[in-house]
């Protein structure tokens, strides 16, 4: 399973690669992760047997900085452990990113499964798109994570697509130990790179007009940082959490009583709204395409960069939960997570292997050597 992005930073894919390799294993298959490392950064939790394919570079990618390897190396790296591994089939999560799967254009010596990830295609895409289009044309099968993944797919080297989802990891909410406010106070959180993309400015702006008691924790830390705890520093309200271990999050989530996600664009898939749904939160969120698809209605969606609407939406959702009509009432919290579990990692992992298998059908002269 090969991660374009570190796997020593946090980021969706490679929560995705992480998360999709551990229940993988949990149902008796051996996975392999490659990616990219940080020279002295630790591996998290979860990612078990891997191989390091070279260093990460910051690129500018849609919005935000994507950890890539970028040397050619890289590449060679990866088609010569895929071919010499032993392996069944080679799973590429955004083939897109340079430049992990592109030692693989000339041939696919294993049957090839790719997930496109990402909506909208950044200015470098473009330049590499007889690559990505080579890479993607040696796939059995093209899996996007959502329907605006599929069209940035299609959009960058064409063919077929099955459309599946992003799985989130129940038993990580369901097993946590919620941290709740010292003052009893309700709490809405924020998970996300501090970027502009993210929406987080807006948050800090409608979170200042809402006049009830609660606290805001923000979680993370980016370019944006520096600049947000300037204009709201650290108070009674707004709390600055840094990064957080997934065990972490899994805990704040458990004991907030509202997740927002403020984000402007660039969502292709709304994995932080399941993961507040698995946790059981109210969701409150940007009304784009990632997060209206992933909500399913369960979620309550405001126009992106309206901080008024912002501030009203979370003014209605704190009322709730003092009252008791929100993540309290328990008709509410089963109705969350049960839709949750539709998104399941479990049910993911399935859908995969059935993905994996018709793969190898499919791959000319047939036949893997590892199960």
């Amino acid at each position: 399973m090969i991660s374009p992005y570190s796997l020593t930073r946090p980021g969706g894919v490679q929560g995705q690669v992480i998360g999709l390799s551990q229940r993988l294993r949990a149902h008796g298959h051996e996975v392999t992760v490659l990616g990219p490392v940080g020279e002295g950064e630790t591996l998290p939790q979860g990612v078990g047997e891997h191989f390091v394919i070279g260093r990460p570079t910051a690129l500018r990618s849609n919005g935000s900085v994507a950890p890539v390897a970028l040397w050619p190396t890289a590449s060679a790296r990866v088609e010569r452990f895929v071919r010499t591994g032993g392996f069944d089939v080679v799973h590429v999560h955004e083939p897109l990113a340079p430049m992990a799967a592109y030692g693989l254009v000339l041939r696919a010596p294993l049957p090839m499964v790719g997930t496109y990830h990402r909506a909208g295609v950044s200015r470098w895409v473009p330049v590499l798109k007889p690559l990505a289009s080579l890479v993607g044309r040696r796939m059995q099968i093209r899996v996007a994570v959502s329907e605006a993944a599929r069209r940035t797919g299609l959009r960058a080297g064409g063919g077929e697509f099955e459309v599946l989802f992003n799985g989130v990891d129940m038993e990580r909410f369901e097993s946590a130990d919620p941290v709740r406010d010292e003052e009893g106070r309700p709490a809405v959180v924020f998970l996300g790179r501090h970027e502009e993309r993210k929406g987080l400015s807006v948050l800090l702006d409608a979170f200042a007009m809402v006049e009830r008691p609660a606290v805001l924790w923000v979680a993370g830390d980016g370019p944006g940082s520096e600049v947000q705890r300037r204009r709201y520093p650290e108070s009674d309200r707004v709390r600055w959490l840094g990064v957080l271990s997934d065990e972490e999050v899994a805990s704040r989530l458990a004991g907030a009583d509202i997740l927002c996600a403020p984000s402007l664009h660039g969502e292709s898939f709304g994995m932080v709204v399941l993961e507040g749904m698995a946790a059981a939160c109210t969701v409150v969120a940007s009304d784009i395409e990632g997060y209206r698809s992933a909500a399913g209605g369960h979620a309550e969606l405001v126009p992106p960069g309206d901080a008024g609407a912002l501030a009203r939406a979370l003014g209605v959702a704190l009322a709730d939960a003092v009252e008791g009509s929100g993540r309290s009432a328990p008709e509410a919290r089963k109705e969350s997570l049960e839709y949750a579990r539709n998104w399941s990692m479990d049910t993911l992992a399935e859908r995969y292997v059935d993905v994996y298998r018709r793969a190898i059908e499919a791959y000319p002269g047939r036949g893997g050597t590892r199960g």
